[in-house]
């Protein structure tokens, strides 16, 4: 799957999505924590007394500084108001939002805030949008090379944020189709597993979300190529996004996307209908 294709307004689609994959937000959470630590020095304010203020420790206020910690948004009107810094900090607010993400998710994650629909089929591990903090957290420790403790917090946090979607209004339509075996993989224990499927079933009553189990003996499976997702946008265009081992694509070919609804289509008539679904998760968590 290519990222840019023939036809697809390359160059306005990357405008759109947000930052390209190959570009790191590092520098953005450097600049931005040289920044707070000039206006807090010239403020004439220690770590401790600006974190007091804004309800942290001394210990991450100097994470913030060092680059090492995203603050969230709150954090960054707080800091902006305590140091009299005349928007010289919230200006930093949207570049530190796509900074939380990997490189290769900062594009879907722009497209997700703007979604009304969203199809996702997942064969490895439970969605991110459906992951409750425990599973995240198993899930980024089980990362090889190992990921850093700040990089877990940030990666936790920003994923926890994502998760606002189901409250959005109007609500975007959510469906996701995932296979047997996520259901049935032990990550981080079976306490992580038993919370993760509680979670799914109260997910899965949302009006605006349907849930379906692609069963392990189905003979049938149009999904043999992996996961992937379809975004349409409130404008009416799709995009299909795909991962795998630290990369991504992002196809902006309206062709290809329709492609892909299609495809996924076939692959829900081929799962467990949403209350079959709800049934069998139900199931699994009866046998835990």
């Amino acid at each position: 799957m290519a990222e840019e294709r023939a036809g697809a307004e390359p160059e306005a689609a990357e405008a759109e999505v947000g930052q390209t994959a190959d570009k790191s937000g590092k520098g953005v959470v450097t600049a931005f924590g040289q920044s707070l630590k000039t206006l807090r020095v010239r403020a004439g304010m220690e770590r401790e007394e600006l974190g007091k203020r804004l309800g942290y420790s001394a210990s991450t206020i100097a994470s913030f500084e060092q680059g090492r910690r995203i603050p969230p948004p709150r954090a960054i009107d707080r800091s902006d108001e305590v140091l009299d810094a005349g928007g010289l900090l919230t200006v930093w607010k949207d570049q530190l939002e796509k900074a939380q993400y990997p490189a290769f998710f900062q594009g879907m994650a722009q497209l997700e805030k703007r979604a009304i629909e969203l199809l996702a089929y997942d064969t490895l591990v439970v969605k991110g949008l459906l992951q409750t903090e425990e599973y995240m957290r198993a899930l980024l420790g089980n990362r090889r090379p190992p990921l850093d403790p700040e990089t877990i917090e940030q990666r936790v946090t920003a994923r926890l944020a994502r998760q606002d979607i189901f409250d959005r209004r109007p609500a975007p339509l959510l469906s996701f189709v995932m296979c047997e075996s996520v259901l049935r993989r032990k990550l981080g224990g079976k306490d992580v597993l038993r919370g993760q499927l509680e979670q799914l079933l109260l997910i899965g009553q949302r009006r605006n979300v349907e849930l379906q189990v692609m069963p392990l003996d189905s003979e049938d499976n149009a999904g043999v190529d992996g996961p992937f997702t379809v975004i349409t946008r409130e404008d009416g265009k799709r995009f299909v996004y795909a991962e795998a081992q630290g990369t991504s694509a992002l196809e902006t070919d309206p062709k290809q996307g329709v492609l892909a609804a299609a495809r996924y289509g076939i692959i829900r008539s081929q799962a467990l209908t949403p209350r079959e679904s709800l049934a069998f998760i139900e199931k699994l968590l009866g046998e835990l």
